[in-house]
């Protein structure tokens, strides 16, 4: 393993950016009538964010638990706070959903 020293660390820990994270998780109409055009209308908006520069990672969990998604928004709590009460799956009661301030290294990206 690479041994990192305590002036690496600090040098990176300083160029750390905050970010927002967001859990989906399933809200009580996950399973109306209708459910399935809303998701996929709620997919839709996500791929705006990304195209916008707002929403960095998205990730659904399909496991059948309660968690949803995740998702890293390039914005603070109270914007993505605002975004995500707009969302059409929240709206519509089938996702709810919790915002945490996180911090993370700008650039950092999921493997290809």
């Amino acid at each position: 393993m690479t041994e990192i020293t305590d002036e690496f660390m600090q040098q990176m820990l300083a160029r750390t950016k905050e970010y927002s994270l967001v859990i989906l998780k399933a809200g009580k109409n996950q399973k109306m009538p209708g459910a399935e055009k809303i998701v996929y209308e709620h997919v839709r908006r996500n791929f705006a964010l990304r195209q916008e520069g707002l929403l960095s990672i998205v990730c659904p969990v399909r496991d059948g638990g309660e968690v949803a998604g995740i998702g890293i928004f390039n914005a603070g709590i109270d914007r993505v706070k605002i975004i995500m009460d707009e969302d059409p799956g929240v709206r519509a009661g089938i996702f709810v959903y919790e915002i945490h301030p996180c911090r993370s290294f700008p650039g950092d990206s999921l493997p290809g």
